[in-house]
């Protein structure tokens, strides 16, 4: 694909180095994968390594372990692709649609509203593009919110299921409009701290983040809920339809809540670490790296010197203080 062209460009790879075999080292690594320095004095006398040795198998064993960030490259420019050709093709579908501007509009005259033909391609697709994606969270890369995300495609599938039955496709409309708005920054910011444009990923992040409190967190609970839950009831009445619809749509909003909350831990290190750190969401304990060959070039990589002058060198996932020197 295109984002493996790109990845490469800029170094990405889509394989990571494998540790040797060492069946000790192996099931030391089955117990704990940052063993403390006593273990690595034991684990040297048991297998005749050198201690420093055993720290790079080690190391080593964690990358092969994690996602290679090719793959994460690629998923998230073809999401990217995605969200940004969707949301364009229905802004302009629904530019000149008088509910887009007036959410009353999407219950007046219900339930003889006529489906467009571009809005009948709008609803396909992306119920399709949902379909797949439930599908594609058991291959993709495993992040934390698994089951929000579950819950999040089953309630958008139900919402468009629902809608399309009960011909409520104009507020299913906004419904995805609003939703869409954000994805192609958040892939796009993704994309950009993957291959290790900070500049670029952080502008990416402050401008998602604002659309994010926009859409989500404001166009969405006060005028599409507020709408389904008190513009709709003099059409359509406290029926069924009416109480499951809006269930769905508070199911939607409880997860942009507890997704707002892990956006205000990305801002909240980015600003006491000087700059964005890894998808809070994702599983992997860090951005895999390619080449793990010495102790000294990766402890380079990630050493710090804050505000007192003391150097914080954060190794196999452990912090260690070392007085520094003059």
């Amino acid at each position: 694909c295109v984002g493996a062209v790109v990845s490469r460009v800029y170094g990405l790879k889509g394989t990571v180095r494998k540790a040797a075999h060492n069946p000790v080292l192996e099931a030391a690594y089955a117990q704990n994968k940052t063993p403390e320095h006593i273990v690595i004095e034991s684990l040297s006398k048991q297998t005749d390594l050198r201690e420093r040795q055993i720290e790079r198998w080690f190391r080593i064993r964690r990358n092969q372990d994690r996602t290679p960030v090719l793959k994460k490259f690629c998923e998230s420019s073809w999401r990217c692709t995605y969200y940004a050709l969707i949301f364009a093709y229905g802004l302009h579908t629904l530019w000149d649609k008088e509910w887009l501007w007036d959410t009353r509009m999407c219950w007046i005259g219900w339930p003889e509203h006529n489906v467009t033909p571009d809005m009948y391609w709008y609803y396909m697709v992306q119920a399709g593009f949902y379909l797949a994606l439930s599908l594609s969270l058991f291959t993709d890369v495993k992040r934390k919110d698994f089951t929000e995300m579950i819950v999040h495609h089953i309630a958008t599938l139900g919402l468009m299921f629902f809608s399309w039955m009960n011909n409520f496709v104009r507020i299913g409309s906004l419904v995805l409009l609003v939703h869409d708005c954000v994805d192609p920054i958040m892939e796009a910011a993704k994309m950009a701290k993957y291959i290790k444009k900070e500049a670029l990923c952080t502008f990416l992040f402050v401008v998602f983040l604002l659309t994010w409190v926009v859409t989500r967190m404001t166009l969405y609970p006060l005028r599409i809920v507020n709408s389904t839950l008190f513009e709709a009831t003099p059409v359509i009445g406290m029926c069924n339809v009416y109480y499951v619809y809006n269930t769905l749509l508070i199911t939607l909003q409880i997860l942009h809540i507890i997704w707002f909350y892990f956006i205000l831990l990305i801002a909240k290190e980015a600003v006491i670490g000087g700059q964005l750190k890894k998808d809070s969401r994702s599983s992997d304990e860090s951005v895999s790296t390619d080449d793990a060959s010495t102790s000294s070039s990766s402890s380079d990589k990630v050493m710090k010197l804050d505000q007192n002058g003391l150097k914080l060198l954060e190794q196999n996932g452990v912090a260690v203080h070392k007085t520094p020197t003059d």
